[in-house]
């Protein structure tokens, strides 16, 4: 339900000289269609939650940004890391967390300091590990009664792989690989899925054929060596999920939330 009644509006009156869009009625109409786009994003907002925090990571690194969507009705609640190529406001990450949030899965995405303060080098593996625990910690305590997953796109899903091959918690239910960076481009190896074999939790991969960082022939016999992993196959993806004119996000949200759904299924 929208009440224009709470909603207020400016419209610049001040005529433009020589342009007739300055006309009364064109101004009316501005004034119209502003009470509806102020009342569109209300009714948005009474839908989901969306809340902006700062996570303090530790004196010597300092607090990073982080933000969470909430669904009115959640699922359960999924920290979300960004790649080493951008932040948690890319396009990727904000659109991926809208859609899984229109299937009830509240997110928290958060910067890595190296992305909160503008640099171009990615962090050192203790400082993106130190800031994945303090994220994890935060949503536990923001969200006590949903189920908690983790996930990350490419560098982000590897430190948090990484952080849990160490760190064992009873708490995370999951966690969620948005193209796992098996290798630097070009220069295909599996070293870096050495940690995986010690991660006790399941594990979703959602890799596509022509990831430049994860060539198909190495990352699906990683993941079959992998009891607690499931890989799905999104052909014809690179590593930023570019796959022609397929609706990638809507498949990379369908087969989260699916994968989401029977995890919490066999909790019950």
């Amino acid at each position: 339900m929208i009440f224009f009644h709470h909603c207020r509006c400016s419209v610049n009156k001040t005529p433009w000289s020589g342009n007739e869009l300055a006309s009364p009625a064109v101004l009316g109409w501005l004034k119209y269609l502003n009470i509806i786009l102020v009342n569109f994003s209300l009714l948005n907002q009474w839908q989901m939650n969306t809340r902006s925090l700062s996570l303090k990571i530790s004196p010597p690194i300092g607090a990073v940004s982080a933000e969470c969507i909430v669904p009115k009705k959640s699922k359960c609640i999924m920290t979300l890391a960004h790649g080493a190529g951008a932040g948690m406001n890319h396009s990727f990450m904000l659109t991926l967390a809208q859609s899984l949030s229109e299937e009830a899965i509240a997110t928290m995405r958060f910067n890595f300091p190296f992305a909160e303060n503008k640099k171009g080098r990615p962090d050192t593996p203790a400082v993106a590990h130190k800031t994945i625990e303090t994220a994890i910690a935060k949503a536990q305590k923001l969200f006590p009664k949903l189920p908690l997953f983790v996930a990350g796109k490419s560098f982000g899903g590897r430190m948090t792989s990484q952080y849990l091959s160490a760190h064992h918690h009873a708490a995370i239910k999951g966690i969620i690989f948005y193209g796992f960076p098996l290798h630097p481009p070009g220069k295909p190896s599996t070293e870096r899925a050495e940690h995986l074999k010690d991660i006790k939790i399941p594990m979703l991969f959602l890799q596509g054929t022509r990831d430049e960082l994860a060539a198909w022939n190495l990352i699906e016999p990683v993941c079959a060596s992998l009891p607690l992993a499931a890989l799905v196959k999104i052909e014809g993806a690179n590593h930023a999920f570019k796959a022609g004119k397929q609706d990638i996000m809507k498949l990379l949200t369908n087969e989260t939330k699916n994968w989401i759904e029977k995890i919490i299924k066999k909790m019950k």
